[in-house]
């Protein structure tokens, strides 16, 4: 009897340890597949077809999204600012399955009025440009920074016609921006004149109001030997680059990085129902002696300053 019952107790123990090494190989699995499943698949979509300027961003949307449980796909234009291929694209994505869009609309009406049906169950978050029936924009007030760009040009004004570089289009955030500087130059006296490009004979005073084209009229400006005052916005190495080398009179500069990690925390947010309130960007308008001063330097350095902590 004694004997029947030691062999009952040892083939339990031994069913015991083969239950616990199966577990031991299958629980982690299952957990995985569980933590896989959980991560939320977000599309990124720009409004160029380079997206080196948005370098920077990126990496603060990598750095949320690996925070928060997230998987971004990034998706490029192969015409810069065409509406409707980033309308076709970004549809594409929610039918796959996207659980919500980050964006940099070419025009905020018109994706506006084709995801319209979608925006509930996919929320978007849009960056430069405020969108009807986005779950939040991420971007700095457009009209103080173009007001504020423009008092730093009249601080240096001593006459003479100032160029807008008009190459807004339908992108509703660049296009304040120019308007606001616009109506301040206006107010102050100064003439205005809008122009799509920089043209062969650029006059004393030249305003750009997106960082690639602030950098390519700088660069232009450098390799042509030219002598007009840019005032332009941005903060990547380009457009910094171009500030100490003394071919941009001043740039109104803002946090890439937190833009980035802020537009995918704010998407996340949206689509587990823990909302918030987005501020506008912080920005500020800098000189080339403004550089190296200890306050910019996680604004113009970002991967410096943190590579040295």
């Amino acid at each position: 009897m004694k004997t029947e019952k030691s062999r009952l107790i040892q083939i339990a123990i031994l069913a015991a340890l083969g239950l616990a090494a199966v577990l031991s190989l299958v629980l982690p699995q299952i957990l995985r597949g569980e933590r896989e499943e959980q991560l939320l698949s977000l599309s990124v979509m720009l409004r160029d077809t380079d997206s080196s300027s948005w370098t920077v961003a990126r990496q603060g949307m990598e750095q949320a999204a690996d925070e928060l449980g997230a998987e971004l796909r990034f998706l490029t234009l192969t015409a810069a600012n065409d509406s409707g291929e980033q309308e076709a694209l970004l549809l594409r994505e929610i039918e796959d399955g996207a659980a919500a869009l980050v964006v940099v609309p070419a025009d905020p009406g018109a994706l506006s009025a084709a995801l319209d049906p979608w925006l509930v169950v996919c929320p978007t978050v849009t960056l430069e440009s405020p969108m009807e029936g986005a779950a939040g924009v991420v971007s700095p007030d457009n009209a103080r920074l173009g007001q504020e760009l423009a008092g730093a040009l009249l601080e240096d004004w001593d006459g003479g016609e100032v160029l807008l570089l008009d190459t807004a289009g339908s992108c509703a955030g660049v296009a304040a921006r120019l308007a606001a500087a616009e109506a301040a130059l206006a107010a102050a006296g100064a003439p205005v004149r809008r122009e799509p490009k920089l043209p062969e004979e650029p006059p004393r005073w030249v305003m750009a109001f997106e960082p690639p084209v602030t950098q390519r009229a700088a660069e232009r400006r450098e390799a042509e030997g030219r002598d007009f005052a840019l005032y332009g916005v941005g903060s990547a190495a380009a457009v910094t680059a171009q500030l100490e080398r003394g071919n941009l009179a001043a740039t109104a500069a803002w946090s890439d990085y937190a833009a980035g990690y802020l537009a995918v925390r704010r998407a996340v947010n949206a689509v587990r129902g823990t909302g918030g309130t987005l501020a506008p960007l912080p920005f500020f308008i800098l000189r080339e002696e403004d550089i190296y001063a200890p306050e910019n330097q996680k604004l113009l350095f970002p991967i410096m300053s943190s590579s040295s902590r």
